[in-house]
């Protein structure tokens, strides 16, 4: 497995590179964040020492119960929140996580400023942007954008540095990945967080900064484990 995935990330450095070239721009300015949801701590093991340091994860719980044991050895991982942040878990995640990039209510980024001030922990913010505005998925409508990010920054006072988005399964990415880069320019934010396994040299073409990436990396994920 270790081998595999030294292979996988390899490989997926260089299609990061390939598109960024193509489109022009220095491939070290997109980070690969290795999605290792779902995936045990071996697999998080086997990515580090190939040399990835950069990891996202859905669930607040199921990262508690991997990355302290690797932070020692590791002090440079950076560990992303990529999925839905429950109000309950808000503590947790500050202590735990280096990016939050599911900013995506008004009353999430009330408990994150609260807490924050509390405990004395800043972890960068991204904004979830609802490009496709569907109504089953989380984010802010792009209409509602501008004035959301301005709250947070300015009475909030949150370290919002970036946007991310999932676009909608059923549609094309670029016109999403489009939009995102079009909310960050108008309001100064130099992180683009978009484009997965399927479609990330569409989004590094588009502007991303950083790739979720993990079925690529990893394999198809094992069924999450009921609580």
């Amino acid at each position: 497995m270790a081998d595999s995935i030294a292979e996988h990330i390899a490989d997926t450095i260089e299609a990061i590179a390939r598109a960024a070239r193509d489109a022009d721009r220095d491939p070290a300015d997109v980070k690969l964040i290795a999605v290792a949801k779902t995936h045990g701590p071996e697999a998080v093991e086997a990515a580090l020492a190939a040399g990835q340091r950069r990891f996202g994860e859905n669930r607040v719980q199921e990262a508690a119960g991997k990355y302290p044991q690797f932070r020692a050895a590791h002090p440079d991982l950076e560990l992303h929140l990529i999925g839905p942040l429950q109000t309950n878990k808000v503590r947790q995640a500050i202590g735990l996580f280096d990016v939050i990039q599911t900013v995506d209510r008004p009353k999430l980024a009330e408990m994150l400023a609260a807490e924050m001030a509390a405990v004395g922990r800043r972890p960068r913010c991204l904004i979830q942007i609802n490009t496709g505005e569907e109504p089953q998925k989380a984010g802010i409508a792009p209409a509602e954008a501008d004035g959301f990010i301005a709250d947070c920054r300015d009475r909030l006072g949150l370290p919002v540095t970036g946007l991310m988005c999932i676009p909608p399964a059923d549609e094309p990415p670029a016109p999403h990945f489009a939009l995102l880069r079009e909310i960050a320019r108008r309001n100064n934010l130099a992180e683009l967080s978009m484009g997965m396994s399927a479609d990330f040299p569409i989004a590094v073409a588009l502007g991303a900064t950083a790739v979720r990436v993990g079925t690529a990396i990893f394999g198809h994920r094992p069924p999450a484990a009921t609580a």
